[in-house]
């Protein structure tokens, strides 16, 4: 009983096809046109009532089932009208919405065919049963357009509802790319900055006891870079951080000497697009942030010049860690780096540094960036 209860409430047509689908119904007054004039017997009427109860319920399921799911509506109505023919002109109702339901068929050479085979059904059952044009004419004028239209009307919203779906497909890839951007810039950030906290905390420990002084700049300092970090923390989550390179040059050679080691930068001025230089900025972040946290190195080297229409940009170190360059290949911040180097059209390389060759350790990173990156 409660299902026939939601039945009967609704919805009995697709929403977002809106209240067309009734107004159409409407077209079955041809149907009951010729009892305006001639009184129906007991057994007619009753017969009359029937296939109206029948064909309204087939009608709406009409409008909710496709493909072969559809065929038998289809046929059931095209009966319908054939069975009436011979009695009631007004039949050519039913052939017209079978042509209508022709658009439920998914290949539309299927369905237009479909409606050539109603159509020709029709004229042959008027021309066996000597139906006058009252019958032939409607069903021929209005049953042909009305059918084109309807699958015609059923492509474009398949072609919509396409639409839609790749739309949210692609804004599903869109907020994915977002989550990963987020991830490697808060990577990145909170790497470099919690690296260079833990450090200038270490030097502010050993500092209490002889320099009041400077422990109490190196706290300053950590007070300073903590709401810096907050910032760009901020800024990073909600997509508009560009960060410059030569800021955060300045940036790495502090963090550096915080940890006693000597930056020597060979930067050539030239003008970046700034989207190559935000990712060059990041890159060396994340490279000084390695070398506080692994290297045990005495000196950075970072060169950046132009060449060939590219950035070169080398970041080397002479670190005596032991290299491990499998478990820096997994590594997010390594991973991260990659990712921006390949999505602005540049290479990033890893290989043993200048001291490493030489089998003191070290590292040496290389960027290749496109100065025509889009900014």
């Amino acid at each position: 009983m409660e299902k026939f209860k939601r039945l009967l409430a609704g919805p009995w047509v697709p929403p977002h096809l809106g209240k067309a689908p009734y107004l159409w119904l409407l077209s079955l007054n041809f149907f009951l046109w010729k009892y305006f004039y001639i009184r129906p017997t007991l057994l007619e009427l009753g017969m009359l009532a029937l296939s109206i109860a029948v064909f309204v319920p087939m009608y709406f399921a009409g409008y909710w089932l496709r493909g072969k799911r559809a065929v038998p509506l289809l046929l059931a109505t095209f009966a319908m009208g054939l069975a009436w023919a011979p009695f009631n002109f007004g039949a050519c109702t039913f052939f017209i919405f079978a042509c209508s339901m022709c658009a439920a068929l998914e290949k539309e050479r299927h369905a237009y065919l479909g409606i050539g085979l109603i159509l020709g059904a029709a004229s042959l059952v008027a021309l066996a049963v000597d139906l006058p044009l009252s019958f032939l004419l409607p069903t021929l004028a209005v049953g042909a357009p009305v059918g084109i239209a309807s699958v015609m009307d059923a492509r474009v919203r398949r072609s919509s509802q396409q639409l839609l779906r790749k739309q949210e497909e692609v804004e599903h890839i869109a907020r994915i790319a977002e989550r990963e951007r987020i991830s490697r810039d808060l990577h990145d950030l909170l790497g470099h900055t919690l690296s260079l906290i833990a450090i200038k905390a270490e030097l502010a420990g050993r500092l209490l006891e002889r320099d009041s002084a400077a422990t109490a700049r190196e706290i300053k300092d950590i007070e300073t870079t903590a709401r810096h970090a907050l910032a760009e923390v901020r800024s990073a989550v909600t997509g508009y951080r560009q960060t410059g390179f030569a800021q955060e040059l300045a940036q790495a050679r502090a963090a550096l000497a915080a940890a006693d080691v000597a930056l020597e930068a060979d930067v050539q001025p030239f003008a970046m697009p700034a989207t190559a230089e935000n990712v060059l900025a990041l890159a060396l972040r994340e490279a000084v942030t390695n070398i506080l946290r692994h290297a045990r190195a005495t000196r950075c080297q970072v060169s950046v010049h132009q060449e060939g229409g590219q950035i070169v940009c080398h970041i080397r170190d002479d670190g005596c860690a032991p290299l491990d360059r499998e478990a820096l290949a997994r590594g997010n911040g390594l991973r991260g780096m990659r990712e921006r180097v390949v999505a602005i059209g540049g290479r990033l390389t890893l290989q043993a540094g200048g001291a490493a060759r030489q089998g003191a350790g070290g590292l040496e990173l290389q960027l290749y960036l496109p100065m025509g990156a889009a900014a």
